[in-house]
């Protein structure tokens, strides 16, 4: 693997225990490149996923609750291909829900509308809201899965391991230096270790991921800005709830856990994947903060 610049201004002075922020739920969209601004809502002039939703759960937006944390991200994944491959569509990650929506076509709003009200709205609100809204206010905010049944494809319990790098460089060269070095070195253990690497687009009309082989399939992608460049490389792993033991005899210790790590480099990946994707552990020196589909952050 290449050396990382031995002058990158990574902080290596601060404890990164703690060092997550609470949200609900990570959205990545598969947009098949690492190449983003620094605000990836301005893409392509605004026109793009990320935009809409953020349009929709950030501030002053439609669906804005500040009880429930919709992060969007973009990812390297690769989109699924349509059918009628003529037909522009995203794909999408949702993240502790382990949920795949493959087909978001782009003709028209009713598909990030379906997208929002039948997988990102809270099942129910937060305590705080009771008695403060009126009931249509409520009924707007709250998750309507009829709608989201408008949706081809989905797969829900992907029984993938996804292994997210920041590798943000529009947004911060640190990242950038480091995702794709990282990128490359997780991909290459994990194959050692057994797992079924996989880079191509998720095929929907095919087989379920994992169906034509014993082996669990692993995904390693970069995404954009989670916080924390000055603790680069940055790294969350999120450990499908299906998961089990390297014996196959026992429920994975992380399984539907994302767990966040700091200050990652090049010889830190074999242990992690032995500790934390293979037997279950944290590594504490690099951990960050986990969540779980709870939506708790656990912190040591």
């Amino acid at each position: 693997m290449p050396a990382l610049p031995d002058n990158l201004p990574i902080d290596y002075k601060r404890s990164l225990n703690g060092l997550i922020g609470a949200y609900d739920e990570h959205v990545l969209v598969c947009t098949g490149t690492s190449d983003w601004p620094s605000r990836i809502e301005d893409a392509h002039g605004g026109d793009n996923l990320a935009a809409d939703l953020k349009e929709l759960f950030g501030r002053g937006g439609t669906y804005s609750d500040p009880y429930h944390h919709v992060s969007v991200l973009n990812a390297s994944f690769p989109p699924s291909v349509p059918r009628h491959t003529e037909l522009q569509s995203s794909s999408v990650y949702l993240l502790p829900s382990f949920t795949y929506v493959p087909f978001l076509p782009r003709l028209s709003f009713d598909a990030v509308e379906a997208l929002a009200q039948g997988f990102l709205l809270p099942e129910k609100l937060h305590p705080a809201h009771d008695g403060a809204l009126s009931p249509i206010h409520r009924d707007r905010l709250t998750r309507k899965p009829a709608v989201g049944s408008l949706l081809y494809g989905v797969r829900e319990s992907i029984p993938d391991v996804l292994v997210l790098i920041c590798g943000h460089g529009g947004r911060d060269a640190r990242c950038g230096i480091v995702g794709p070095v990282l990128q490359a070195a997780f991909e290459r253990e994990l194959a050692r270790t057994g797992f079924n690497v996989e880079q191509g687009p998720v095929e929907i009309d095919g087989p379920e991921d994992g169906a034509a082989s014993e082996k669990t399939t692993a995904r390693v992608g970069l995404i954009s800005h989670i916080g924390g460049h000055k603790f680069a490389g940055n790294v969350i792993v999120y450990l499908p709830p299906s998961l089990r033991t390297p014996d196959g005899l026992s429920p994975h210790p992380l399984a539907g856990y994302g767990v966040w790590y700091g200050r990652v480099e090049p010889q830190h990946v074999e242990g992690l994947v032995q500790e934390t994707v293979l037997q279950g552990r944290v590594v504490e020196d690099h951990f960050r903060g986990a969540i779980n589909q709870q939506r708790q952050i656990i912190r040591l």
